[in-house]
């Protein structure tokens, strides 16, 4: 089985106000459902308000991401038989946060 990072950048859920708890709900349903297969490993989103901070192998901290690189938003992992399960899994958590998911594989370790 293969891990899977399903996520969207928190300016791509574009949702009023009033569609919020709709959205929440039934993102949360398709979570229940990938628990209830025995997929879900972990998901979330990132808490924005947190700065964002770089910890170097001597233990210097310094401010900022990477340039270029700002991870921001929500995303799930999954573990799934074959790409095509990752797409439909995918899909099914578009629907439900009304934007479009970045699907990536995370290569084989066999530690985890």
């Amino acid at each position: 089985m293969t891990k899977y990072l399903i996520s969207f950048p928190s300016e791509a859920m574009v949702v009023s106000e009033e569609d919020f708890p709709t959205v929440v709900a039934e993102s949360h349903a398709v979570i229940a459902e990938a628990q209830a297969a025995g997929v879900y490993v972990f998901g979330g989103g990132i808490n924005e308000e947190v700065e964002t901070v770089r910890v170097g192998a001597d233990g210097s901290v310094s401010p900022g991401p990477y340039p270029g690189l700002d991870i921001r938003g929500g995303f799930t992992i999954l573990e799934l038989p074959d790409r095509a399960s990752a797409e439909a899994w995918a899909a099914k958590i578009a629907a439900s946060c009304r934007c479009p998911q970045e699907l990536r594989e995370f290569m084989y370790d066999p530690l985890s």
